[in-house]
């Protein structure tokens, strides 16, 4: 039983009762002890083709817990290709004013995972024009900057998921605390945000070398 968000659990000795019950059709794979697998949504084949596809209706699924919009957008950035699956991006589109609903630590999770895929920009893309990103991060700016500096990265350090947060929140400082604030972040994240969002400083000739240094590790 659940109200989208939160499940009181009961178990079943029945795998198949089991997997009707899972978010997506990849997610629903079984293994025995002699190793035969077991695919009764074809969840494999969505797999291959790089589809994330909901188990029977999407919107029952959702309905189930709401977090899992998040986590189609999530499993679309790491195993998706093309277009997201259409009856699920439908669903989660309708459903987007639930989100608001969620606890914003579950929220959290998922949106750092998701931007730890190496493409994160075309799904957050796609979050936005859906409503799903306002819901979530009413601070949102222009995820433009997300894919420019997924570029960047490409060709430097590496992805890190608040500085990659950061390139979608407009507003300044109070804008950042916010959503630290709402997704419930560390200590360190939030002082991480905040000095990511705040005005960049700018070089100064005047400057001696070791200012320039601290300005350069900044």
């Amino acid at each position: 039983e659940t109200d989208g968000r939160r499940a009181r659990v009961a178990f079943t000795d029945d795998w198949l009762a089991d997997a009707a019950r899972r978010d997506f059709t990849m997610n629903a794979l079984y293994a025995d002890a002699d190793g035969t697998y077991y695919d009764p949504f074809d969840g494999m084949a969505d797999l291959m083709a790089g589809r994330v596809r909901f188990v029977g209706d999407a919107e029952t699924r959702i309905r189930e817990d709401v977090l899992r919009i998040l986590r189609f957008f999530r499993f679309h950035a790491h195993f998706g290709r093309g277009a997201p699956e259409a009856e699920g991006f439908a669903a989660c589109r309708r459903l987007a004013n639930l989100l608001p609903t969620l606890s914003g630590e579950r929220v959290a999770t998922e949106l750092l995972k998701l931007l730890k895929a190496p493409e994160p920009a075309s799904p957050v893309a796609l979050m936005a024009d859906a409503g799903i990103l306002p819901a979530i991060l009413p601070e949102t700016g222009s995820p433009a900057r997300l894919r420019a500096l997924v570029t960047v990265e490409g060709i430097t350090v590496g992805a890190d998921p608040i500085r990659r947060l950061a390139t979608l929140v407009a507003g300044g400082a109070s804008a950042a605390g916010a959503v630290a604030g709402r997704l419930r972040l560390s200590n360190a994240q939030r002082a991480h945000l905040a000095r990511l969002v705040g005005p960049p400083v700018r070089p100064n000739p005047d400057w001696t070398a070791r200012t320039a240094r601290g300005w350069l590790y900044r």
